[in-house]
């Protein structure tokens, strides 16, 4: 009853939150002047919608019957056939709901807004590739043209992340797969194989029980409206097989340690080259570390991932770009930009209703019963992963480099907190799934979000 009492304070507060976040830039309050005396133009660019990115306009599409359908279903009968299902395909199935969830709440937009086009409108990567003429050379001279009013600067997202992001889909243009629809192909099915990867995770650290209670809820989390149309729901995919990996390798056998150990290695290590705030994905994988066995089962898999994460830095180095440089780079060409007009006062805790908009009251609910003492002392792996995940949150708002889109650029983290749900009790699931999926969809065809 206590934790029921809990569960509910936590969801009454995250909506109060919310009704705050939205509410505030309307008011005439000092915290918010520098918002409210902008320009309506400048309102548009800095997030109509506060703390969403986005603008007001409700609307249908051809998503919207199946978007309603998938989460259902999901909300009905997802828990009791995630604990039928063998286990082999608990994963395989999470992956397809989660990405068929996704890509009908794209669709919500329709063909072109919503998916196509989506990534050549707001993926500024898009749109330098066919600038990309030498690959080493741009490795080479990337650092030199992140900063701003340069006749040569990288345009903003491509300045404001390393080269691995703008290479993904260089590459994927060199192989002939250009265009915004390749790209959201692409993020669509690593963004949503993430779910896979954590309903593995949560398996492979906390059991199989607790791998099925979540897989419901990470199968049609609200982060799925960002996942599709985003180079962040790529992110999410890579840093969460990442994690995927260590997990396996911290309690694996020793063969499969130092393979999975080196698979987790150069899928980090590569993470922070795509995403400057993937830095931080470091809080997470020493949750994983401190759920192992012992110290030497935590030895056998983080060896071998922190000379393979080593091995991508010295690659990179070896090609011309030092991540140090950019990233001390990156915090000038932030301050160049809108950042100035986007009040810390305000975001540094509308940020977090962003948070909630992208994860639901379910997984709030379910979060606040990860600070379960005895389960921490235990050592139990999905408590600890939603703790580093928060913790990972938590630093990047401090860092005053996140302000605003936070629902799309800290998927990478928010995924996780989504497990939270297989936390509640059995008997509140299909409530609470359903609580997020209504969320998802109001938010969807309420507000047309940039991303």
């Amino acid at each position: 009853m206590k934790s029921a009492r809990r569960e509910i304070v936590a969801a009454v507060l995250a909506v109060v939150l919310v009704a705050a976040a939205f509410t505030v830039p309307h008011l005439d309050l000092g915290i918010v002047t520098p918002l409210i005396n902008s320009t309506p133009r400048q309102i548009e660019m800095f997030a109509q919608t506060a703390p969403i990115f986005g603008w007001w306009n409700a609307h249908v599409g051809w998503g919207t019957v199946p978007a309603i359908a998938i989460g259902l279903a999901t909300a009905l009968w997802g828990p009791a056939v995630a604990q039928r299902l063998p286990w082999r395909a608990v994963p395989w199935v999470t992956w397809a709901t989660s990405c068929a969830w996704a890509f009908s709440l794209a669709m919500v937009d329709g063909w072109a807004r919503g998916f196509a086009r989506r990534l050549e409108t707001t993926n500024e990567y898009l749109r330098q590739v066919p600038s990309v003429t030498d690959i080493p050379y741009a490795l080479r001279s990337f650092s030199s043209r992140i900063l701003d009013f340069q006749p040569d600067s990288w345009i903003t997202h491509v300045s404001g992340h390393p080269p691995g992001a703008l290479l993904t889909f260089v590459w994927l243009d060199r192989i002939g797969l250009s265009g915004g629809a390749w790209a959201g192909l692409l993020c669509l099915l690593v963004g949503s194989s993430a779910a896979a990867a954590i309903v593995l995770t949560v398996r492979t650290l906390s059991g199989d029980d607790l791998a099925r209670r979540a897989a419901p809820f990470v199968a049609v989390a609200p982060t799925a409206i960002w996942i599709a149309v985003s180079a962040d729901g790529y992110f999410a995919g890579v840093a969460a097989w990442g994690l995927a990996l260590l997990a396996l390798a911290v309690r694996g056998t020793t063969r499969l340690s130092l393979l999975a150990g080196a698979g987790a290695g150069l899928l980090l290590g590569w993470g922070i080259f795509l995403n400057y705030g993937l830095g931080l994905i470091a809080l997470p994988a020493v949750a994983v570390l401190i759920a192992a066995r012992d110290v030497r089962s935590a030895l056998r898999g983080l060896v071998p991932a922190v000379v393979a994460a080593l091995a991508v830095v010295g690659v990179f180095a070896l090609a011309g770009f030092w991540w140090f440089d950019g990233y001390v780079l990156v915090q000038q060409r932030y301050w160049q930009g809108i950042a100035m007009n986007r009040p810390f006062q305000y975001w540094a805790w509308a940020n977090f209703a962003s948070v909630v908009c992208a994860v639901g009251l379910g997984t709030v609910a379910g979060v606040s019963r990860a600070f379960d003492r005895q389960l921490i002392r235990k050592r139990n792996g999905l408590n600890l992963l939603v703790l580093g995940a928060l913790l990972a949150i938590v630093l990047a708002d401090l860092s005053m480099l996140s302000k605003a889109e936070v629902e799309r650029i800290w998927l990478p983290y928010t995924v996780w907190l989504t497990a939270a749900g297989a936390l509640l009790p059995a008997r509140s699931h299909r409530w609470w799934l359903g609580a997020n999926v209504i969320g998802a969809l109001v938010l969807n065809h309420v507000i047309l979000t940039n991303w």
